[in-house]
């Protein structure tokens, strides 16, 4: 009976780590995937990407340098990136991105990417972003973005 008992509490927890497991590898995809949208829409120009990709008022920082050399922090209207995005250009814009860390719980995401940006196929600084994302009834939805740039890129 003990072997019974022993055996049935296994099988729940075991039950239950895989559960958690599956939900969190379900979640990191559709995370990722929110991420992956925006970046095409800043690649391809295309604003409807961009907006689903967030919510209706995201927050948007830089942390670089200033022109005299001073880190700062700069926050960017994400009306204006919307503009600048649908804005018809010859230059081709491509963020490469790495998944580096994602952290979620029920709601809340927080996403580490480090990134190479590329301006016509060419290096034009790099940095790392960081995401939060909160879940909404449409799904998972990018609340803000603060990013670091530097010219020096490896």
């Amino acid at each position: 009976m003990k072997n019974t008992h022993f055996a049935l509490l296994v099988l729940c927890l075991f039950t239950t780590v895989s559960l958690r497991a599956q939900k969190e590898e379900k979640d990191e995809k559709a995370i990722k995937a929110v991420i992956n949208l925006f970046f095409e829409g800043l690649e391809h120009g295309d604003t409807v990407l961009i907006k689903k990709s967030c919510t209706s008022q995201p927050v948007m920082q830089t942390y670089m340098a200033d022109r005299d050399g001073n880190w700062q922090v700069f926050t960017e209207d994400f009306s204006e990136l919307i503009t600048f995005v649908g804005t018809p250009t010859k230059d081709k814009y491509d963020e490469k991105i790495e998944f580096e860390s994602i952290m979620s719980e029920a709601s809340l995401a927080s996403v580490w990417t480090p990134y190479k940006f590329y301006l016509n196929g060419k290096i034009s600084h790099c940095g790392t972003n960081s995401f939060q994302l909160v879940k909404t009834q449409e799904g998972w939805k990018i609340q803000y973005i603060l990013d670091t740039r530097r010219k020096a890129c490896k």
